[in-house]
C-alpha cells in the first residue's frame, strides 16, 4: 500500500488521524504503519463503532435459558462410537486444530506458552504431550493426522523455533500448518483507531473466535479440503491432559450426524469460570461465567445438583463442512472497556490511569446457534482437564504436573503395576508416559511386556 492510498482509505473512513504523525517517521516506520492499515478490516471496525453507539442492541442475549441436553454413555453407545472414530481415523479424514497463540506471562514464564515445561519428570515442554499425541494415533491408525497451529503475531516466530530445536516432536514438519491469528484495534469512545505510537496501531487478538477466519485467510482450510478432511478436533495449548482426537468423541459426533460436538464436564464449584452450553429459543447456546448471575450460579436442581451443572473447556468437532461455512460468518462481537497506551499529539505515549479504550473479541462458542445439530458429550475431568492457567493455586503447574502423574499411575495400576499413593489418593512418586510409549492402559499392555523392570519414579518414553 502507498502513503497515498492509505491517505485515501483512511479519509474515506475517517481516520486519517493514524498518518498525523508521518513526517516524523523513518522509511521503516512508515512501512510497517503502511502493512498496519493495509490490513485493517474496515467492515469489522464499522460494526464495532455500531456496538459503540448502540451499547443496548450489543448486548448479550438474555432470555430464558436452561440446560443444553447432555450425553452420557452406557458401554454399549461407547462400544459404537469407538468404532466409528476409528473408521474415521483409519480413512485419513481427521485433522487436528491447537489453539496456542498465548504466552506464558501469567505463569512467569517468557514465551510461548506452548513452550512450558510441564512433564512431571521430564520437564517435556505442553507442545510435547500434544504432538505426540497426534503423532502416535496417526501411527496407530496408519495415517497421516495433520496438525494446525493456530500462533498470534507475538509468538510465531518464537514457536516455530521451538518445534525446531525439540525436531519438531518427531512430527514431520510437512504436517504441521502454522496460521496466525487476527488482530483488531482498539477504538476510542468516539470510534477513533487508538494509536500507541506515532507510526504504530494498539492492537490486540481477535478472541479465539478469529480461529475460524484465521484458518481461512492463512490457507489452512485450503489445505484441509486438499487433505480431504472431514472432521476437525479443536483444543487448547494449555491442557495437557487432553485426549486428541479421542475416537470416542469423533464417533458420537459423526453418529449424531453433529455439525458441532463440545466434551462438557461437571463444575468443580459454582464459581468455577467455565462457560455453561444452554438452550434458548430452540437452539444451543454458549452463556459465560461471567453472564451468569450468583442466583444462576448457585441454582441447584431437587436432588442438590447445580442446575446448570456442566462447564465447557474448548474441547470440540467440527464437521469440516460447518468449519467452512462458519469462516466467512459475521460472528458476534464482545467488548470490553481497557486501559489502552495511547499516542498524544506530542508524540509521547501514555497508559491511562482509567480504561479508555474499547477492545474488541470473537468467540467461537458463538457458532454454537448456527449449528442444526449439537452434541454435548459428558467426560470426567480427571482423565482429559487440567490446564495450566495460573501461577499458584488450582489451575497451576503444580496441580497439572499432579494430575497428569494420577492419570498415568492410573493406567499402571489398571496394568498391574503398583505405585504408592498419598492420603489423598495421589501418587508418591512422579509418573510420566510419552504418548509415543503409550496412547492408553491397552497400549501400556503390549509395551509393558518388553519392559518387565519398571521402576520409581517413573517415566517410559519412545523416540
Amino acid at each position: 500500500m502507498t502513503y497515498e492510498k492509505a491517505q485515501a482509505v483512511l479519509k474515506q473512513h475517517k481516520q486519517s488521524h493514524l498518518l498525523r504523525f508521518w513526517d516524523r517517521l523513518d522509511a521503516e516506520a512508515r512501512a510497517a504503519l503502511l502493512r498496519q492499515v493495509a490490513a485493517l478490516d474496515f467492515a469489522s471496525i464499522g460494526r464495532m463503532q455500531a456496538m459503540l453507539q448502540s451499547p443496548q442492541a450489543a448486548a448479550a442475549a438474555t432470555g430464558q435459558i436452561s440446560p443444553a441436553r447432555v450425553v452420557e454413555l452406557d458401554a454399549a453407545a461407547r462400544t459404537r462410537a469407538v468404532a466409528r472414530g476409528e473408521e474415521e481415523l483409519r480413512a485419513g479424514r481427521v485433522g487436528v486444530v491447537l489453539v496456542a497463540g498465548g504466552q506464558g506471562s501469567r505463569l512467569g514464564f517468557e514465551g510461548p506458552k506452548g513452550a512450558y515445561p510441564i512433564g512431571p519428570i521430564s520437564q517435556a515442554v505442553l507442545f510435547h504431550f500434544h504432538v505426540r499425541k497426534v503423532l502416535a494415533l496417526g501411527r496407530r491408525h496408519g495415517v497421516t493426522i495433520p496438525l494446525y497451529i493456530m500462533v498470534s503475531d507475538a509468538n510465531h516466530a518464537t514457536t516455530r523455533a521451538c518445534f525446531e530445536a525439540h525436531n519438531w516432536f518427531g512430527m514431520p514438519p510437512a504436517d504441521v500448518f502454522f496460521f496466525e491469528q487476527g488482530m483488531w484495534p482498539a477504538l476510542d469512545a468516539q470510534g477513533q483507531i487508538i494509536l500507541d505510537a506515532p507510526g504504530h496501531l494498539f492492537q490486540s487478538p481477535d478472541g479465539h473466535g478469529g480461529t475460524l477466519s484465521a484458518l481461512d485467510a492463512s490457507g489452512a482450510l485450503a489445505d484441509m479440503s486438499k487433505r480431504r478432511l472431514q472432521t476437525i478436533f479443536y483444543f487448547q495449548v494449555d491442557n495437557p491432559m487432553v485426549e486428541v482426537a479421542d475416537p470416542t468423541f469423533l464417533g458420537v459426533h459423526l453418529l449424531e450426524q453433529a455439525e458441532i460436538s463440545l466434551k462438557v464436564c461437571a463444575k468443580r464449584d459454582p464459581q468455577e469460570g467455565l462457560g455453561v452450553v444452554v438452550e434458548r429459543d430452540g437452539r444451543c447456546a454458549m452463556v459465560e461465567y461471567s453472564e451468569l448471575t450468583n442466583e444462576q450460579k448457585n441454582q441447584r436442581t431437587a436432588d442438590g445438583e447445580l442446575y446448570f451443572k456442566y462447564g465447557s473447556v474448548a474441547i470440540h468437532v467440527f464437521s469440516f463442512a460447518f468449519l467452512q461455512q462458519e469462516a466467512r460468518a459475521a460472528l458476534p462481537l464482545h467488548v470490553a472497556h481497557k486501559k489502552v497506551p495511547v499516542c498524544q499529539d506530542d508524540g509521547k505515549t501514555v497508559t491511562p490511569s482509567k480504561p479508555n479504550g474499547y477492545k474488541f473479541e470473537k468467540f467461537i462458542f458463538d457458532v454454537l446457534p448456527d449449528a442444526k445439530k449439537v452434541v454435548n458429550l459428558a467426560f470426567d475431568r480427571c482423565e482429559e482437564f487440567s490446564p495450566v492457567k495460573n501461577a499458584t493455586g488450582d489451575d497451576s503447574p503444580d496441580t497439572t504436573r499432579r494430575d497428569l502423574s494420577a492419570k498415568w499411575a492410573r493406567w499402571l495400576k489398571a496394568v498391574g503395576v503398583a505405585v504408592p499413593d498419598d492420603a489423598q489418593g495421589y501418587p508418591l512418586v512422579p509418573v510420566e508416559i510419552d504418548p509415543c510409549f503409550a496412547l492408553d492402559p491397552a497400549d501400556l499392555v503390549v509395551r509393558l511386556r518388553q519392559r518387565p523392570d519398571v521402576s520409581q519414579p517413573v517415566l517410559l518414553a519412545e523416540k
